[in-house]
């Protein structure tokens, strides 16, 4: 029996508020002395605001000594208004004793009240906080890239595309594990928690908008699910799948997969190399690690370089990309560079430390 999902079930049917715990935005880490001075100058300047209002007014106002309002009489009134204290049989008459009821007495109660209810306010601002920047990205977010399943191929993904210079804001992570959406935060990664292959859930991570999808899912079959629900989300989005056996490859480009990698062959290769060869495997690590040694990139060529050979170029030119063609450089056809062609070259990448 096949379930109707419920409207409300829907996540595209649901305002932006509702989303908070869905789609997590990351936040910038804030040290609690910083927190606390925001709190602290924030309250001074509600009081100083309650203070002017009061004294411009103080012709409406009444005191029991009936020599009419001062300005320390003001801040007085203001202060005890402001930490609901209120006044009545028991209050200070002397100029003095105020002075000890602002400096002193009232700190005390602001103290109280954050420690009292502090924490739930902070809860209602963060989820208000939370539902403005969702609602903010949402209408914002264009050309991103998607990554669905953020376990080690995953993160992998994610490194290697910060390492090209991806902003962190440009990259979406979607996964059903609470502690991988937390690891993916807590660098500064947008987040939303639900099933890759779910239509509303990726809808939800803008994949109609995105550049790019990267399926890393851990399974084959929820692999190639997930590639079918980008696809007809994203008939242009370049979609990059995962898939663990080789005779799946085919199911992933049926459904609309760009590019595959086989995951468990690739690994079994380089398995198989180190133990004849183990410097082409460092060789190979190096070239696949995009922020230090050696790297593969691919550029435009100058105007300069049109009509002549890659192989006489000053950089090391693997291959050939023309109209999305990939030629390796023995090819006949890229034996002369044409306008329009991009190469597939390697790079050195200078470590921080060495710049």
């Amino acid at each position: 029996m096949i379930r109707r999902l419920n409207p409300a079930d829907r996540l595209t049917d649901r305002p932006d508020h509702s989303l908070v715990g869905v789609i997590r935005m990351p936040d910038a880490p804030e040290s609690p002395a910083r927190a606390i001075i925001k709190r602290v100058v924030g309250a001074t300047a509600a009081l100083f605001v309650a203070v002017l209002i009061v004294y411009l007014d103080r012709d409406g106002y009444r005191d029991v000594n009936g020599d009419g309002l001062s300005f320390l009489d003001a801040v007085y009134y203001a202060t005890v208004s402001l930490s609901t204290t209120g006044y009545g049989d028991i209050a200070p008459a002397s100029s003095s004793a105020r002075l000890v009821n602002v400096l002193v007495i009232t700190p005390l109660r602001v103290l109280f009240l954050i420690v009292l209810v502090g924490t739930t306010l902070e809860v209602l601002t963060e989820r208000s906080r939370q539902a403005f920047r969702i609602q903010k990205w949402r209408t914002k977010v264009r050309n991103h890239v998607v990554v669905v399943g953020y376990g080690t191929k995953g993160r992998s993904a994610v490194s290697a595309l910060l390492g090209d210079g991806v902003s962190p804001s440009h990259i979406v992570v979607v996964d059903t594990v609470q502690e991988s959406l937390d690891s993916a935060s807590s660098i500064g990664l947008v987040t939303v928690h639900g099933s890759g292959t779910r239509n509303d859930v990726l809808r939800v991570a803008g994949v109609p908008n995105a550049r790019a999808v990267v399926v890393a899912a851990n399974r084959d079959d929820t692999a190639v699910l997930v590639t079918l629900t980008a696809r007809e989300l994203a008939p242009k989005a370049q979609i990059v799948a995962s898939v663990r056996e080789r005779e799946n490859e085919h199911l992933l480009r049926q459904s609309g997969a760009d590019s595959v990698v086989v995951s468990s062959e690739t690994a079994g290769r380089l398995l198989g190399m180190a133990t004849s060869t183990p410097s082409v495997v460092d060789m190979v690590e190096d070239l696949l690690t995009p922020d230090a040694g050696l790297a593969i990139a691919e550029r435009d060529v100058e105007p300069s370089e049109i009509g002549g050979s890659p192989r006489h170029l000053p950089d090391i030119v693997l291959g050939v990309v023309r109209n999305g063609t990939l030629y390796r450089v023995d090819a006949s056809a890229a034996d002369a560079i044409e306008a329009g062609d991009r190469l597939l070259y390697i790079k050195k990448v200078t470590p921080p430390d060495e710049s």
